[in-house]
């Protein structure tokens, strides 16, 4: 069975590309926050990720660097020869399934209009403000020994 499952976010703005048979494609990479880490290791793995069809015009449409989300795919190894001649293996994630988690905001950025990044500090401190607080029926407790049940 070759079935991958990452939640992560956006390294960088995805890229659309058409092939020569008029399919689109969406190549990103996502970040992977590591749970546990030794001294002088990354925090982190990138993984590639290709969405094939609609699926990667989706994804190109709504999503930007530091966006949260959740997928699952198959890898997919290849070979790449660099200008060199040296060959490169290379494992990609074929996207099968996705979701977007988080909000748009929840990075303290998103597309604007011209496509690059813009930074909103206000809404992203804003929208951790709501998601700590919650609605009338959520009360913080205070200390660990003050269980409500």
């Amino acid at each position: 069975m070759n079935k991958v499952t990452l939640v992560g976010r956006l390294a960088k703005n995805p890229e659309l590309r058409t092939t020569n048979t008029g399919k689109s494609v969406c190549s990103f990479t996502i970040a992977v926050n590591r749970r546990f880490q030794q001294e002088g290791q990354p925090s982190a793995d990138f993984f590639n990720v290709t969405a094939w069809g609609k699926q990667g015009e989706t994804i190109n449409q709504y999503m930007a660097k530091g966006r949260q989300i959740v997928l699952s795919g198959r890898l997919q190894n290849r070979t790449d020869e660099d200008k060199g001649g040296i060959k490169r293996y290379v494992t990609d994630v074929i996207l099968e399934e996705f979701d977007f988690i988080g909000s748009k905001n929840d990075a303290g950025s998103n597309r604007n209009d011209s496509g690059g990044i813009g930074n909103s500090q206000a809404e992203a401190s804003g929208y951790q403000q709501d998601v700590l607080l919650g609605d009338d029926d959520f009360h913080m407790i205070a200390d660990d020994d003050d269980v409500p049940f």
